[in-house]
């Protein structure tokens, strides 16, 4: 067994862009950061035999990125015929506008904000743009407006930053909220046990190849923390960024902001349950 083999989902190693699965490509955008990990992955989709394509993420506002999407679309024979987006954090939506106007496509979002054209993406919708089936996922948590893309024929699930492929996910209070984020992570259980998804398409980091071994350890590490947490409430500490100090002293200081909004999250998740 590899190194990477052992670690939560099977990452896979090697070059992050190129081919996924039988549907999926993806386009690396030059946004590396603690937070982004290494660049937003922007996914192209499309049935083999067909020569339209689906765009998910466009990523960042960067001239240079939406037209490689474009020209690797090309060289694939495809022509980009939608834009979707899994929600609207700027290192996956910022690129969209301008990515539509170069493609000529609507983007399709849940929010009414993002949208370009008249419709917009929600629970049962399926995208079948050049014969496509893939079934719209509504997942909050992360964000109030976070979606997945379920694709059947390719057991797979694009899932923006509910499951990154390398490290865990804010829960970006006060938008996001613990609760629905846990709920999230229930039914993306689901389909990985009931409904044959066995490879995560992630919005940063390495595709993984066990998604409910991925999503299991999501599941697990959220319980962990979120026990911490209330352990540290217990023990006197009161303020979010004292809970933080305690709970992710472990955890590079540049990534404490970001933890303190998912300390906000539990925190208010604790409070309504009646726990703290």
């Amino acid at each position: 067994m590899t190194e990477a083999a052992a670690l939560p989902g099977q990452p896979r190693g090697g070059v992050l862009s190129g081919p996924a699965t039988t549907r999926t490509v993806n386009v690396l955008a030059p946004n590396p950061s603690a937070m982004t990990l290494d660049g937003t992955n922007t996914w192209i989709v499309a049935e083999p035999d067909s020569d339209l394509a689906v765009v998910i993420d466009p990523g960042p506002l960067d001239d240079a990125h939406l037209r490689n999407v474009i020209a690797t679309a090309e060289q694939m024979g495809k022509r980009v015929a939608l834009t979707l987006l899994t929600h609207g954090h700027p290192d996956h939506a910022e690129g969209a506008a301008r990515f539509a106007e170069l493609t000529r496509t609507h983007v399709r979002a849940l929010d009414p904000a993002l949208r370009l054209g008249d419709e917009g993406l929600g629970t049962g919708d399926v995208i079948t743009t050049g014969g496509l089936e893939m079934w719209v996922v509504p997942t909050p948590g992360h964000t109030a407006d976070s979606l997945c893309f379920h694709l059947p024929a390719d057991g797979a699930v694009l899932t923006g930053d509910t499951v990154l492929g390398r490290g865990t996910t804010v829960v970006a209070h006060p938008d996001g909220r613990l609760g629905d984020y846990l709920d999230s992570l229930r039914r993306l259980r689901s389909l990985a046990v009931d409904d044959g998804v066995r490879i995560v398409l992630p919005g940063h980091g390495p595709v993984l190849d066990d998604a409910q071994g991925a999503i299991e350890f999501y599941l697990a590490h959220r319980a962990h923390r979120l026990a911490q947490v209330e352990t540290a409430v217990e023990n006197g500490l009161t303020t979010a960024a004292d809970v933080v100090a305690r709970v992710y002293a472990d955890v590079d200081r540049s990534l404490w902001p970001a933890a303190e909004l998912s300390v906000r999250a539990q925190l208010e998740y604790l409070s309504e349950h009646g726990l703290i």
